[in-house]
């Protein structure tokens, strides 16, 4: 190997010179291991002329095949060396998640770990633990599965919510009057699977629920739950996304009636997190803020 180490920076680099310097060792050293790898393949690969050296076309040939596996190992070098020196946490979840949810609560987490820092990406594409710079992944139903060290968080609730303003033009005298109101939608992506919509409410509470025209649908719930602090309508606001803006009385909740999603939030890490410092205190506030919006979101006997 180290005879094949040194023809492959001498191809590179094309000097001996020059790959000396690189590999730390001398210029007769270089030259000794490029007799050895003839002497091991049974071919002139290098073409001597004086003090001169060249690859031989042959040389040039076995250099080529050997290009890749080489760039492979300084490949994985280079990784496992950033991932040694590099101390950043990197938090992966779906946008409204992140923007709505834990953003907020990582301030707290952050004060908590002064000398720790934290990136927080919104995305709604499942990363690549060890190809893509994430150590910890927040997602939603299935799409979590993909990972193989995951760990369910917590299941979340809707209500329907809207603005101090806009309650006080209704006259709101039942749970049903809320179908009358103006309406906002959200339309999650496929993969997602479908957000409780406000048929799904209607069959619960056991009214006739009609979709009104215009009615507005948003992608993210987020931008929904922003829709309706600003007068736009009613939302089924998703409880841990709500939850600040219900307790600062953005959001109102006349009638406290819920329904459960579906599925629920999960959290998958790459193993190598919880080797950096902090990796393991970060994964173990998820799950203790977690459980604190289980125990919120799930209605009371």
């Amino acid at each position: 190997m180290r005879a094949l180490q040194a023809f492959e920076a001498f191809g590179r680099l094309g000097s001996a010179t020059a790959a000396a310097a690189e590999l730390g060792v001398t210029v007769g050293a270089i030259s000794q291991q490029l007799r050895k790898v003839e002497a091991e393949v049974g071919l002139r690969l290098v073409a001597r002329k004086g003090k001169s050296i060249s690859l031989t076309t042959r040389g040039r040939q076995y250099h080529d095949d050997i290009t890749a596996a080489f760039d492979a190992l300084r490949a994985a070098q280079s990784k496992i060396e950033r991932t040694r020196s590099d101390t950043t946490l990197t938090i992966s979840c779906l946008p409204s998640l992140a923007s709505k949810w834990i953003g907020a609560q990582l301030f707290d987490w952050q004060s908590a770990h002064p000398t720790a820092t934290v990136r927080l990406i919104g995305d709604d594409t499942e990363p690549r633990f060890g190809a893509d710079e994430v150590d910890f992944r927040l997602s939603y139903g299935a799409m979590i599965t993909r990972f193989d060290h995951r760990t369910e968080l917590f299941a979340d609730w809707v209500v329907p919510a809207c603005s101090p303003s806009l309650l006080a033009r209704l006259r709101l005298q039942t749970p049903a009057d809320i179908l009358d109101a103006p309406l906002l939608g959200i339309e999650w992506a496929r993969e997602q699977g479908a957000a409780p919509g406000w048929h799904d409410w209607a069959a619960h509470i056991g009214a006739a629920h009609r979709k009104a025209a215009g009615e507005v649908a948003f992608s993210m719930s987020s931008a929904a739950i922003d829709a309706a602090i600003n007068g736009r309508g009613f939302v089924l606001a998703q409880l841990s996304m709500a939850n600040e803006d219900i307790a600062m009385g953005r959001l109102v909740v006349p009638f406290d009636i819920r329904l459960k999603l579906s599925q629920s939030y999960a959290l998958a890490w790459d193993p190598a997190a919880l080797e950096k410092p902090f990796g393991a205190e970060l994964r173990s506030w998820i799950q203790s803020i977690s459980r604190r919006q289980k125990a919120i979101s799930t209605p009371r006997d």
